[in-house]
């Protein structure tokens, strides 16, 4: 692994880390970073998400949860269905060629922005 390639690696994991820490999704840009810059295969780069959102995932939480920033009940509701689905989604990933796993990934990231903007807009 080159210099360059952990400089990267290290400025990735600060990006993402800090967004995920304030709850607003490091992996939405994790993913594209190191497909982007470090030219990761879409399916290790969410691979690699994965495994890195565990940890800052438990880090984060602690500091929610003592913050009073969960609210456990509304919380269960999205943890059953997400477990579940995420099943559905690991399954599917085999199936699908990653040049479509990247259009459908860089498609959803333009839905949510074009809602974050118009709700932007609104208020």
């Amino acid at each position: 692994m080159s210099i360059l390639t952990i400089i990267l690696n290290v400025v990735f994991g600060l990006i993402s880390g800090v967004f995920g820490g304030l709850g607003m999704g490091g992996g939405t840009l994790l993913i594209p970073l190191l497909s982007i810059f470090l030219n990761t295969k879409q399916k290790l780069a969410q691979g690699i998400n994965l495994l890195s959102f565990l940890a800052m995932a438990i880090v984060s939480l602690i500091i929610h949860f003592k913050n009073g920033f969960v609210k456990v009940k509304g919380t269960l509701i999205v943890m059953i269905f997400g477990v579940i689905f995420s099943l559905l989604g690991a399954f599917i990933v085999h199936y699908v060629e990653a040049g479509v796993l990247r259009r459908i990934f860089g498609a959803f990231l333009c839905v949510l922005s074009f809602f974050q903007i118009v709700k932007i807009i609104k208020n």
